[in-house]
C-alpha cells in the first residue's frame, strides 16, 4: 500500500498496521520509534480504544520472559509516543493502571478496511457485484505487505495471524466476484501464485479450477484437482472436501451450472382503488421483450408521483427503437398507481402535421367528463381547466411521439399524484424537471429473444447463428427486427439463413426491411424531412465515414467547419436522435441510420466530388495527427520526413501522453479510415497512415484489425500498380505476420517489400530488420545477424538514429543466442544509450528487453530481472500489451533459471492472461516454461497438461527442435 495515497487527508493523525506500523499527520510521517515502541502502539491501536492493563501489555510485548524493568519501559515508550504525537498527544491516555489510544473513526487503516468491507458485503448481498468487487479491491489496497511488519511480541504475532487470515479471506471473496463477473483469465495468474503459496487452502484450489474451466482450460482444471487430491493425501492423509469433489465432477460433465449466473430484475407491485376513469392506453404487445433496466427506471420514477408536484419522464430515441412500445408497457404496469385514469394521445411529432395542443386538451377534458359547452376556447384556459380537474386525482398521461417541449408543456398535469410519460425523437433538455431517458437499441440477447418469439423456436433453434446475423444486420433495432421476423414468419419456405443472406447486402438492406405498412426507411425519412438544410448536409456527409464513431475534431474536418460551429451542428442532430453522442466530444450513427444517410447522399444529388473531398479531408486530418503522435513518441525517427504531404491540418498535442491517448482512443476509427481510403488517389496516404499508427498494431489490442487494414492497402496498391504504397503495406504485413509467428509468410512479404522498395528508405530499412527477427526465431542466428547488419547500414544511410539503435539491439539478440554475451550486452547498452539521448521512452523499453535477454544468457539473473522489470513498466505505461506479455514471458524464463518457480509461474500465467505473447510460437514457449515451474512446485498433473498443449503448438508449427524438447519433458526416460 502507498501510505500517502490511502491515509485520510487533513492534519489529524492517521495510523496503519496493515503493513509496517506507521503514523501520519497530513503528508508528514510521524516517527513511531523502536520495534518495541511500535509493538506498544500496535497493541493499543488494535484494542479499539479499550484500556489495556500494564500486565496485559507486558505479556503482549514480551511473553513469559519480560525484562526486569518492563513496566518502566512501557512508561518510557508511552512518553515517547505522546511526544511524537505532538498536538494530538491527548489521544494516548493513562487510566486504571494501563493505557488506551482514543482516535476518531477512520483514523486507523483496519477501521477503514472494516467499513469498506461492510459496504462491499452490502453491495454483494444486494446483487451489485461490480461495486462490491471495486470496494473489496479498495480494502485489499490497504494492505502493504505483512501486517505489523517487524513488530515483535506474542500479541503482534497473534494479530498478524488474524490479519493474514482476514486478508486471505478477502482475497478469496474478491476472486469469487472476479469469476462471477467473467474475469476468469485474469484470475488464473493470481490464483496460480496463491495456490503455490498456500498449497493446502482448498478454497483457492476450487477457485483456480473454476477459473481455468471458464477460461477454456478444462484439462488443466482437472489436473489441479489431481494435484490437490495427491497433496492432501500425502501431507494430511485426507480426501478433498465435498465441495471440491463436486466441482471436479461438474467439470468432468461440463455442467451448465458452472456458467456465470444471470439475475433478473424485479418489477414493483402495488394496489389501488377502482374509480370511474378514462382508460385510453393502447394495448401492449404480447411479445414485449427485455428492456428490464429501462422498465425499472421509468417505473421507479412514476412511483414517486404521489406526494410530489408531478412526475414527468421523457423517453427519447431514434425512430424504430421502441419508445412507444416501452412507454405503453410501463404505463400498463403502473395503472394500479393511477386509479383515477390514464390518458393517451399520439402527438404526431414526427409527421408534417403535428397535433395541436388545444385540440388535444379538448379531447382530454371530454374524457374527464367535461361537457362540450363547458370547454373554453383558448389553449391557456383549457390547460388551466385540465389542471383543475386533475387536482386531488391520480392520473397518468401518456404523450406519445411529441415534436418538442413547447408542444408538451400545456398538456402536463400540475398537481401531486399525477404523472406524465412522454416519448419523442427529440431530447427534451428544455422541459423543466423532466426525467430524461435515452432509449438505446436492444442487447443481442434481447434481440434474439424477440426474433424467436415472432418466428418460432423450432425454426430458429437449428439456425441460431444465422438468427444472430439477422438481428445484428438489423442493428438490434426493435422495429427492424420485428419487420425481418414478420417477413420470415409469413414465408414458410424461407430459412433463417436465406433471410440473413438478403440482409447481408448493405446497399439493399433498408429496402429488405419492409413488411406491409412498416418500413425502417420510412421511419428515418420522417426525421430526415424535419432537418434544416445545414443539418441535412452534415447528416449526409458524416454518414460517409466508416468508423464506429467520430470525434468532434474529425467531424469538423469532414464538414470543413470551425470546431465550435461543428459542435453546435452535431449537438442539434443529437437532439433529433438521428445522431448519438457516444461520450462528450464523440458521435456515432446507428448502423441502419448510417446506411440511410449514405443513401440520402446519393439520392439527394450530392456531387461525388463533394463526398470524395469530405473523406479526403478526414484522411488528411488523421494522417497529420498520427504523424505528430509518431514524432512525439519517436523523436528522431525519419519516417515523418518520408510521408505524403497533406492539405488539411491535424491536431497538436501538449505532450507525448496526450498524443498516445488520442492514438489509442481513435484506433478503430483510424483503421476504418485506412481501409476506406485504400483506393486510387488516396492509397499512398492510406499506406502512410498505416505506418504512423504502427503502435496500434504492436500494442496487441487491435492487431488483427491492423493486419486486415494492411492487407486491404496492399491489395489496393497492387491493383493500382502503385509499388511505393505496396512496398510499405507489405512491410507492415511482414511485421504483423512476424508477431503472430507466421514466419514463412512474414519472410515472403519482407522479400517482396525489399524488391519493391526502390529508393524508398522506409521498407529498405524495416524489411531487412524484420527478416533478421524471423531468422532469430527460427534459430538461424548467423542469417539473423546478416539481415540486422543490412538494416543497420540502411538506417545509417538514412541518418535514422532510433533505427540504428534498434538494429544494434537486434544484433545483440543474435549474439546472445550465439553465446557472444559480452558483445550482446555491449550492443544492447549502446542501443539504450542512443534511445535515452533521444528521449524515446518506449524504445528504451525495447533496449532493456534486449539487454535483459543478453544478461540472462550470461547467467547474470539479478541484473536481467532488473532490466526486464524496467522494460515491463515502460511497456505497460505505453499500453503495449503485446510487448507486456512478451516481457512477462522472458521474466518467467529468468526466474526459472534462477530456481524461483513460484515467480516463474506467476509471470507465465500473466503472459497467458494477456493473450498477447507474440503468436503461437511464443505461446508454446510460455506453456513449456509454465509447465516447468508447476512441476518444480509439485503441480505435476497440471504441468503435464501445459507441456501437452505446448507440444501441440510446436507440432502444428512444424518446429521439430522445440517439439523434441517438450517430448523430453513429458517422457525423460525416452530421451535418456
Amino acid at each position: 500500500m502507498d501510505g500517502e495515497r490511502e491515509r485520510v487527508p487533513g492534519q489529524h493523525l492517521y495510523f496503519t498496521v496493515l503493513g509496517p506500523v506507521r503514523a501520519w499527520r497530513g503528508d508528514e510521517a510521524v516517527s513511531t520509534g523502536s520495534p518495541q515502541q511500535r509493538a506498544l502502539l500496535a497493541a493499543l491501536l488494535l484494542r479499539g480504544g479499550r484500556t489495556a492493563t500494564a500486565p496485559e501489555l507486558v505479556d503482549g510485548l514480551w511473553g513469559t520472559e519480560p525484562p526486569e524493568a518492563a513496566i518502566a519501559a512501557l512508561r518510557t515508550y508511552a512518553s515517547r509516543l505522546r511526544k511524537a504525537f505532538g498536538p494530538d498527544s491527548e489521544i494516548l491516555v493513562s487510566e486504571s493502571g494501563g493505557y488506551a489510544i482514543r482516535i476518531g473513526l477512520g483514523s486507523l487503516d483496519t477501521d477503514v478496511a472494516e467499513q469498506l468491507t461492510a459496504e462491499a458485503e452490502k453491495a454483494q448481498h444486494s446483487g451489485d457485484r461490480v461495486r462490491a468487487r471495486d470496494l473489496f479491491n479498495k480494502v485489499l489496497d490497504l494492505w502493504d505487505g505483512e501486517p505489523l511488519a517487524g513488530v515483535p511480541g506474542p500479541y503482534a504475532e497473534t494479530q498478524r495471524t488474524r490479519l493474514d487470515e482476514w486478508h486471505r479471506s478477502l482475497i478469496e471473496t474478491r476472486l469469487d466476484l472476479d469469476l462471477e463477473l467473467g474475469h476468469h483469465s485474469e484470475a488464473v495468474s493470481e490464483l496460480t501464485a496463491l495456490t503455490a503459496s498456500y498449497p493446502l487452502r482448498e478454497r483457492l484450489r476450487e477457485l483456480l479450477m473454476l477459473a481455468l474451466y471458464r477460461s477454456g482450460r478444462q484439462a488443466e482444471a482437472l489436473a489441479v484437482y489431481a494435484d490437490t487430491r495427491r497433496l492432501l493425501a500425502d501431507e494430511l492423509g485426507v480426501d478433498p472436501r465435498p465441495e471440491l469433489s463436486a466441482l471436479h465432477q461438474k467439470i468432468l460433465e461440463a455442467d451448465a451450472e458452472l456458467a456465470v449466473a444471470a439475475h433478473a430484475s424485479e418489477e414493483p407491485s402495488g394496489g389501488g382503488t377502482s374509480f370511474v376513469r378514462p382508460a385510453q392506453l393502447p394495448a401492449t404487445v404480447s411479445d414485449f421483450t427485455g428492456r428490464a433496466p429501462f422498465i425499472k427506471e421509468l417505473s421507479d420514477q412514476l412511483a414517486t408521483a404521489e406526494g410530489r408536484v408531478m412526475a414527468v419522464s421523457a423517453v427519447a430515441g431514434i425512430g424504430g427503437v421502441g419508445k412507444t412500445t416501452l412507454a405503453v408497457h410501463v404505463a400498463h404496469a403502473a395503472r394500479h398507481q393511477f386509479p383515477d385514469g390514464q390518458l393517451y394521445v399520439d402527438l404526431q411529432g414526427s409527421g408534417p402535421l403535428v397535433a395541436d395542443p388545444g385540440a388535444v386538451l379538448g379531447s382530454f377534458l371530454r374524457a374527464l367528463g367535461t361537457a362540450d359547452n363547458a370547454i373554453p376556447d383558448g389553449v391557456e384556459e383549457r390547460a388551466a381547466l385540465f389542471r383543475s380537474l386533475l387536482d386531488g386525482r391520480r392520473v397518468l398521461t401518456l404523450l406519445d411521439n411529441a415534436r418538442d417541449a413547447a408542444q408538451v408543456r400545456p398538456l402536463l398535469p400540475g398537481t401531486p399524484g399525477c404523472a406524465a410519460l412522454i416519448t419523442s425523437r427529440h431530447r427534451m433538455v428544455d422541459l423543466e424537471s423532466a426525467h430524461l431517458v435515452d432509449l438505446d437499441v436492444m442487447s443481442p440477447d434481447e434481440a434474439l429473444v424477440l426474433f424467436t418469439r415472432i418466428v418460432g423456436e423450432e425454426r430458429v433453434a437449428s439456425e441460431r447463428d444465422a438468427a444472430m446475423d439477422v438481428v445484428a444486420a438489423c442493428g438490434f433495432l426493435p422495429l427492424a427486427i420485428r419487420i425481418a421476423a414478420s417477413r420470415l414468419a409469413s414465408r414458410r419456405t424461407w430459412t433463417v439463413s436465406a433471410l440473413a443472406g438478403k440482409l447481408g447486402d448493405e446497399r439493399r438492406r433498408l429496402d429488405e426491411l419492409r413488411a406491409g405498412d412498416l418500413a425502417v426507411k420510412a421511419t428515418f425519412e420522417l426525421g430526415y424531412g424535419q432537418l434544416e438544410p445545414q443539418q441535412a448536409r452534415a447528416f449526409r456527409l458524416l454518414g460517409l465515414a466508416d468508423g464506429p464513431d467520430i470525434s468532434l475534431a474529425a467531424a469538423a474536418a469532414v464538414l470543413d467547419m470551425d470546431i465550435d460551429d461543428a459542435e453546435d451542428l452535431l449537438e442539434s442532430l443529437v437532439d433529433t436522435s438521428l445522431l448519438e453522442s457516444a461520450s462528450p466530444g464523440r458521435y456515432r450513427f446507428h448502423d441502419l441510420v448510417r446506411l440511410y444517410a449514405r443513401a440520402c447522399a446519393e439520392r439527394d444529388e450530392m456531387p461525388p466530388a463533394e463526398r470524395d473531398a469530405a473523406l479526403s479531408r478526414l484522411l488528411d486530418f488523421y494522417l497529420s495527427s498520427a504523424a505528430r503522435v509518431f514524432a512525439l513518441a519517436r523523436p528522431g525517427d525519419r519516417l515523418v520526413d518520408h510521408l505524403e504531404p497533406t492539405r488539411y491540418p491535424g491536431l497538436d498535442f501538449q505532450n507525448r501522453e496526450a498524443a498516445l491517448d488520442w492514438l489509442f482512443a481513435e484506433s478503430n476509427c483510424l483503421l476504418a479510415c485506412i481501409r476506406q481510403s485504400a483506393d486510387g488517389d488516396t492509397v499512398r496516404r492510406a499506406a502512410d497512415l498505416l505506418l504512423t499508427t504502427k503502435d496500434v498494431g504492436e500494442s496487441g489490442a487491435n492487431s488483427y484489425q491492423y493486419q486486415v487494414a494492411a492487407q486491404t492497402v496492399c491489395d489496393a496498391a497492387l491493383a493500382a500498380r502503385d509499388t511505393h504504397a505496396e512496398a510499405r503495406a507489405r512491410m507492415m504485413l511482414t511485421h504483423m505476420y512476424r508477431m503472430t509467428s507466421n514466419f514463412d509468410q512474414a519472410d515472403a512479404e519482407a522479400r517482396r517489400a525489399i524488391d519493391l522498395a526502390g529508393d524508398d528508405p522506409v521498407p529498405g530499412c524495416e524489411a531487412p530488420n524484420d527478416r533478421g527477427i524471423i531468422a532469430l526465431y527460427q534459430s538461424r542466428y548467423q542469417e539473423a545477424e546478416d539481415h540486422f547488419r543490412q538494416a543497420l547500414r540502411a538506417f545509417q544511410a538514412d541518418d535514422n538514429l532510433p533505427g540504428i539503435a534498434g538494429a544494434m539491439c537486434n544484433v545483440s539478440r543474435a549474439h546472445a543466442a550465439m553465446g557472444l554475451t559480452d558483445s550482446a550486452i555491449d550492443l544492447a547498452s549502446q542501443g539504450i544509450e542512443i534511445y535515452s539521448s533521444l528521449g524515446l521512452t518506449l524504445r528504451v523499453a525495447n533496449g532493456k528487453f534486449a539487454l535483459g535477454i543478453a544478461l540472462h544468457q550470461a547467467g547474470r539473473y539479478t541484473e536481467a530481472l532488473d532490466q526486464l522489470t524496467g522494460a515491463l513498466e515502460l511497456f505497460r505505461e505505453n499500453r503495449q500489451r503485446l510487448w507486456e506479455g512478451s516481457t512477462h514471458a522472458r521474466l518467467a524464463e529468468v526466474h526459472l533459471s534462477a530456481h524461483r518457480p513460484k515467480e516463474a509461474a506467476l509471470h507465465a500465467e500473466q503472459a497467458l492472461a494477456l493473450r498477447f505473447v507474440g503468436g503461437e510460437f511464443r505461446r508454446g514457449t510460455v506453456l513449456k516454461v509454465l509447465g516447468q515451474a508447476l512441476d518444480m512446485i509439485g503441480q505435476t498433473d497440471r504441468a503435464r497438461v501445459c507441456w501437452q498443449d505446448a507440444l501441440a503448438v510446436y507440432e502444428q508449427l512444424g518446429n521439430t527442435a522445440h517439439a523434441d524438447e517438450v517430448r523430453g519433458l513429458l517422457d525423460p526416460a525416452a530421451v535418456a
